[in-house]
């Protein structure tokens, strides 16, 4: 039986993403229109969805995960820098780190809060010649990649021996009632938030696709499993709050 992310993305077919695109080439052309149009707004409702709390657990996992000074980072989609500012504080004046994301409008934000290198691609095609890179990260974005196996792939490619890919995310939870609570939270909650204080349309679209693709993302398994596939060895997974995974793997020396 295929795997079912061999040669696709990290979404599953889903009905609640059929109003959004037909095809996986509408969907790559969506999702960069979405997250251009919203760059202005997007930090405002990251913060509404995280109640806060995001800089500071994003600094975490990094950091738990081996990410310090004198390191060269990658950070993969890296949208308005959160992530990547982070990144900044660990690695150092020592450190490099290179952010990269296909959307003009995301990197014209990230570009406001810290003066790092920027590469506008997708994560299919990095280009960075192999084995730049000590450590790689992705933030919230792995359901949005149009093929899951090239992705780590590439993370793969541009790691050195023994570098480390951090891959954070949210999963669709397995409790019914916790699943609920997030998926009002983010696809009912923020938006209305979002609306009430006066940002635009853009943000609260895109904040209820954000909701949806949760429901639709593969399972963990599968994404450990595309990792191992990838040629990551010490691949694992861990969660907080039932919600928050974090995919870590690690290039063979």
């Amino acid at each position: 039986m295929n795997n079912p992310s061999q040669g696709k993305g990290a979404l599953k077919d889903d009905p609640r993403l059929r109003p959004y695109f037909k095809s996986e080439g509408e969907r790559r052309a969506l999702t960069q229109t979405m997250f251009n149009q919203a760059a202005g707004g997007y930090d405002s409702a990251e913060s509404l969805t995280a109640l806060g709390s995001g800089a500071w657990y994003r600094r975490d996992v990094l950091k738990r995960n081996g990410l310090s000074a004198g390191m060269t980072l990658v950070d993969v989609a890296a949208g308005t820098g959160l992530v990547t500012v982070a990144g900044v504080e660990l690695v150092g004046p020592t450190g490099r780190v290179i952010a990269v994301d296909p959307s003009p409008g995301m990197l014209a934000e990230l570009r406001k809060k810290v003066s790092v290198e920027t590469i506008e691609a997708f994560g299919e095609a990095i280009p960075l010649p192999d084995a730049q890179a000590d450590f790689v990260s992705m933030g919230y974005a792995l359901r949005h990649v149009d093929d899951l196996d090239k992705v780590l792939s590439e993370y793969l490619r541009v790691l050195k021996p023994g570098g480390k890919v951090c891959i954070m995310e949210i999963s669709r939870p397995r409790g019914r009632l916790l699943r609920g609570l997030l998926r009002f939270h983010i696809s009912v909650l923020v938006p209305l938030m979002a609306r009430l204080t006066g940002r635009h349309a853009d943000v609260q679209k895109l904040w209820a696709y954000y909701g949806d693709t949760i429901e639709a993302a593969l399972d963990p398994e599968t994404i450990m499993d595309a990792l191992r596939r990838a040629g990551f060895a010490d691949v694992g997974c861990s969660v907080s709050l039932g919600i928050f995974r974090e995919y870590t793997g690690v290039r063979p020396a």
